[in-house]
């Protein structure tokens, strides 16, 4: 599954704790955003990583679902061309 995700986080060191959770999982894209090619159990493991790390009245995370057909219509204008995702381990 495709994910992309993005993240709220107001405190430094807990951001950077979600940044680097999320580079062991996928690309980092921009400032707050990054795309996953994930399983589902990559995912779930994440998706947990992720929970403990943040204060859910202050900080947030959003996943979007692409599905294949999606995808193939994303569009970039700038920017690093994107980089071999085969790289990335959870």
């Amino acid at each position: 599954m495709f994910i992309v995700v993005s993240y709220d986080i107001p405190e430094d060191k807990r951001r950077t704790k979600v940044h680097s959770v999320l580079k062991s999982y996928g690309q980092w894209m921009q400032f707050s955003v990054f795309e996953c090619d994930l399983t589902p159990t990559q995912y779930a493991k994440m998706r947990s990583r992720l929970a403990k790390l943040i204060k859910p009245d202050t900080d947030s995370i959003r996943f979007y679902f692409l599905c294949q057909c999606c995808q193939g219509k994303v569009e970039r204008i700038g920017g690093e061309p994107v980089r071999d995702n085969t790289i990335f381990f959870a």
